[in-house]
């Protein structure tokens, strides 16, 4: 059966899978409450899933949310843009603990904007690469590569992987090839 984790207006949700807690971690920005970044932690049981408690992790207006699992780190990291700092791409470390989630501090990864985040995480590098789309850059899509340390994260440089206009991005890991593929 269906079951409702925001009685408010949500968009642009994004979610994954906390295989060290088996935890569900979706976020999503909260129309009901300022458009505020929000996370919630879910957990399956048979066909059913229950949720614990919202969690704001950015006051600002948060759309273009992704999400992804560091399974070095056992972290969830969110990328959004956050519209209460002039739009910029904004990334945030989690920590779930039984239906909880905590936040470390707030990391900017692009000081412009990004629109369309998405991520994925290497498990061959123990990397987390977010793409986005860079209005600054005639919609180019740029990706970026971050380091998780315990609930912070640090960002190499971006890299163009494609000057055209772009959107609706989307980024997987191969663990086969032990690639990133992006699009």
């Amino acid at each position: 059966s269906e079951v409702v984790f925001n009685s408010g207006n949500s968009d642009y949700i994004t979610s994954t899978f906390d295989s060290s807690n088996n935890k569900v971690v979706i976020a999503y920005r909260d129309q009901g409450n300022s458009a505020q970044g929000t996370a919630i932690v879910g957990t399956v049981s048979g066909a059913g899933i229950s949720f614990g408690s919202e969690v704001v992790y950015n006051t600002g207006q948060s759309p273009f949310n992704g999400s992804t699992f560091d399974s070095n780190s056992n972290k969830v990291v969110i990328v959004y843009r956050d519209d209460g700092n002039s739009s910029r791409g904004t990334a945030i470390v989690g920590t779930v603990s039984g239906t909880n989630i905590s936040f470390g501090s707030e990391v900017v990864f692009d000081q412009l904007r990004s629109d369309g985040n998405v991520a994925t995480f290497d498990s061959n590098s123990n990397k987390v690469v977010v793409a986005y789309q860079d209005p600054n850059n005639t919609d180019a899509a740029q990706a970026i590569v971050g380091t998780v340390s315990g609930t912070d994260i640090t960002f190499g440089n971006k890299t163009v992987f494609q000057s055209n206009l772009t959107s609706q991005n989307a980024v997987v890991f191969d663990s086969n090839a032990n690639k990133v593929v992006v699009s």
